[in-house]
């Protein structure tokens, strides 16, 4: 077991946590561990399930309240997006609407997570326009920011490759994750086009994700999966060449805690699509550091690329940056903020990042005990209310 961060922080009031999360879930369980491991109480669990059929949670003014992700629970799907068959692609639309509401019914605690900004991050298009304007690179797109193109099926799909010249591209769900709704679709030569993707489309229409990847050839079947998704909202970006490591596509998960790059991991794949659980698997992140350093760029400035797309939130203290290196390891653009990207299990801290030996969850144990200690700290204050106000991406894992 990683040791905790108790050790290292200076004395003080000790805080008690709280998490919303599934409860059976190893999401929890890890970060339950982190927090008696640090020689405190084991946190109190508010099951989703019971968030959302009570519309909302009641939490003490005492207590420090971590929202962890409502993924892989059946029940808790099912209330979410309004679906009976969680390897349904469909309902994003609905999930979103439904968990950020939910979010908004939590009342009272300490917050580590924000309700407006979580809105933002489980919208790929807000959350692009977001990093855009605070000048992170990112993959160029049509869909997000002033003057945005509306995707309402494949028609439209095929007039951004033609007049954004993008003749590769991603095609994802507004409000997706874990890849469920991606499809990387190129040109084939001759008007053809191809898309790799994870959806499975049945001879009757219907879409279902599957761990495998499979490839499209027929326009009438990418045109079938894009316009039953396009309903729950489309966000589109122009596909990127990235850097490869032993022939195989590269990205990499940066988790950033309390602002600063704590956890790195290599993603590589033989498809489009790095995730792990669609055939991905973790690479070598010394080798992709010495490549950084090689092409003559600095490995600071590639965890400061992640720790400033971090600061478009910060009322959120821990994400999970999904950072894209261009061919020859030297540019690099984000591809996606996740709220819920810090399920890196056995992962210890990066050299030099104050969380060296910590897993994910022990570094934000580590980083509230900081806060609690010290008074000063601009988000020791971070009290929620019930939000009256609105606005308009993923509990994912790497």
């Amino acid at each position: 077991m990683s040791r905790s961060g108790s050790d290292r922080a200076p004395a003080g009031p000790a805080p008690r946590f709280a998490v919303v999360g599934n409860p059976d879930n190893r999401r929890v369980t890890l970060f339950a561990d982190a927090v008696r491991a640090a020689g405190l109480p084991a946190p109190r669990v508010v099951p989703w399930e019971r968030v959302l059929r009570a519309d909302g949670a009641e939490f003490a003014a005492d207590e420090t309240v971590r929202l962890d992700s409502p993924g892989e629970n059946p029940e808790v799907d099912r209330l979410l997006r309004g679906v009976q068959d969680p390897t349904r692609v469909e309902g994003s639309a609905l999930w979103y609407a439904r968990f950020t509401e939910a979010v908004r019914g939590l009342r009272g605690g300490v917050r580590l997570d924000d309700a407006d900004e979580l809105a933002v991050l489980f919208d790929k298009r807000r959350c692009h326009a977001a990093l855009a304007a605070a000048d992170v690179p990112v993959p160029p797109s049509p869909t997000s920011g002033p003057g945005a193109v509306r995707v309402t099926g494949w028609d439209d799909v095929r007039a951004v490759m033609r007049d954004h010249r993008m003749p590769r591209l991603f095609v994802k769900l507004a409000h997706g994750s874990s890849a469920s709704g991606v499809l990387a679709v190129e040109a084939a030569g001759g008007g053809r086009v191809r898309a790799t993707t994870s959806v499975e489309l049945t001879p009757d229409g219907r879409l279902f994700n599957s761990l495998e990847v499979r490839r499209y050839e027929r326009e009438r079947d990418v045109a079938a999966i894009v316009d039953t998704l396009a309903p729950d909202g489309l966000h589109l970006e122009r596909w990127l060449p990235k850097a490869s490591q032993r022939g195989r596509a590269a990205d990499l998960r940066v988790v950033v805690v309390a602002g600063r790059a704590t956890h790195a991991v290599v993603r590589t794949s033989a498809s489009p699509l790095t995730n792990l659980h669609l055939g991905g698997s973790r690479g070598d992140l010394d080798a992709a550091r010495d490549a950084v350093e090689a092409a003559g760029a600095r490995w600071a400035d590639v965890l400061a690329v992640c720790e400033r797309a971090a600061a478009c939130f910060p009322r959120t203290l821990c994400v999970g940056v999904d950072l894209l290196p261009a061919v020859g390891w030297r540019r690099f653009a984000v591809g996606e903020v996740n709220a819920f990207g810090d399920l890196l299990p056995r992962l210890t801290g990066l050299p030099g990042s104050g969380a060296e030996g910590l897993d994910t969850y022990a570094a934000q144990v580590a980083a509230v005990l900081r806060r609690t200690a010290d008074p000063s700290h601009p988000h020791h204050q971070h009290h929620a209310h019930s939000h009256s106000h609105r606005t308009g991406s993923t509990h994912v894992s790497a």
